[in-house]
């Protein structure tokens, strides 16, 4: 009887060791962050006022102020940072719909980001493309040096030719330009397209079509370290109303602009939206957003093995539930920890699917991008803003 009692002490000895060693010192967490113990609210009463929509509602227990770092794990201190901090650095609601919602790119040599507007009506449509614009990072630079309380840095809109048509996603560099998933609009292709970020701007169609069949609306894309594209396709314009009915299964494919070999490499996602991989290039993530359409459906993050010669996705896996509106884009720091665009703003997963925390927002984050080691920019529609934190990009760049 007392072993099985000094067993019993050694167990509950154990368990609050494992539970303390997730939780930050309160003396390590940035000010402009918050530690929320998964067991402070593991269980709410049968009295509480719970979610009824997860698209509608965020989850903000402790009424703070967006924006803010929530952090459920003390390993998220190593990604913030001992002076994280979280701000706005530009605002604009002129837009039909949003002035900075997708595919967020950096272009080191000039130090600036780029990023597309809404796609959703009335800014992209059947009959209209949305709009590509950008902001220089130095000027970011010298605001915050400079302590300036309200940043709002100007933007310059590009003119692009008539080949892009609503763009959605966006990666790179690749040999000196970024290439970008366009959706494409009415009869026109959704297509890969290479764009020279500096003027004139000049554009390069890289893929239109599988065997002659347009693609349905290409989402998002990344380079993997072998040089090949892999993008997902969705039926989403069709559901905007911005294409015709779709033409092949919602799949994700890999694109060899050497050869111009198209493949499919994973199917069975009902909306297959952001994509990522690991930086050795071995594990692929693959957001579904089925759950916009229908909150009981999938708002799920899948890995993969990507198979070495054939880059067939394989093994899949869940990776992680996104609690508040479904995965959009997904970016990978260098150490492998996942970064989520939701509902609620960022969700930050530590490489074997751990919620780490979240850059909260309190409103719906398309995409984000790194603009340099310790710069996490992330759209907010109608507003950008800006994440100091202690991580870079495990972004591949050709």
């Amino acid at each position: 009887m007392v072993y099985y009692s000094a067993l019993q002490a050694l167990a509950v000895s154990v368990y609050i060791l494992n539970v303390e060693a997730t939780q930050p010192n309160a003396s390590n967490i940035p000010s402009e962050a918050v530690s929320i113990p998964p067991l402070s609210f593991a269980v709410m009463g049968q009295n509480a006022t719970f979610r009824e929509n997860g698209f509608k509602t965020t989850f903000n227990p402790t009424n703070g102020t967006p924006p803010f770092f929530q952090i459920f794990h003390s390993d998220f201190l190593d990604i913030l940072g001992p002076k994280a901090t979280v701000r706005t650095i530009a605002v604009n609601d002129t837009f039909a719909s949003g002035f900075a919602f997708e595919a967020p790119f950096f272009n080191a040599p000039t130090n600036e980001i780029f990023f597309a507007s809404s796609v959703f009506v009335p800014e992209s449509s059947f009959n209209h493309t949305n709009r590509i614009s950008k902001i220089n990072m130095t000027l970011v630079e010298e605001a915050l040096a400079e302590d300036v309380a309200n940043i709002n840095i100007p933007f310059t809109t590009l003119s692009l030719p008539d080949t892009i048509q609503i763009i959605n996603g966006a990666t790179g560099p690749f040999k000196g330009s970024f290439v970008l998933a366009t959706r494409g609009r009415g009869n026109l292709p959704s297509s890969l397209v290479s764009l020279n970020p500096n003027p004139p701007n000049n554009a390069t169609v890289l893929l239109d079509n599988f065997f002659g069949r347009q693609f349905n609306s290409m989402n998002d894309l990344k380079l993997h370290p072998s040089g090949n594209i892999f993008f997902t396709d969705d039926d989403l314009g069709f559901i905007l109303d911005q294409k015709p009915p779709p033409l092949l299964p919602s799949q994700v494919y890999m694109f060899d602009p050497v050869t111009g070999l198209v493949r499919m490499v994973a199917d069975n996602v009902v909306l297959p939206n952001g994509i990522a991989f690991s930086p050795d290039g071995k594990t692929g993530y693959i957001g579904d957003s089925a759950g916009v359409t229908n909150q009981t459906l999938p708002s799920t993050v899948y890995a993969y093995d990507v198979d070495s010669k054939t880059f067939q996705f394989s093994n899949r896996r869940v990776f992680a539930f996104i609690d508040c509106g479904g995965p959009d884009g997904i970016q990978v720091d260098s150490k492998g920890n996942l970064y989520v665009a939701s509902g609620d703003g960022v969700q930050i997963f530590r490489k074997d699917g751990v919620l780490l925390g979240k850059i909260f927002i309190g409103s719906d984050v398309a995409n984000m991008a790194f603009a340099g080691d310790g710069k996490l920019i992330i759209l907010g529609n109608t507003r950008i803003f800006l994440a100091q934190i202690n991580a870079k990009s495990g972004l591949t760049m050709i």
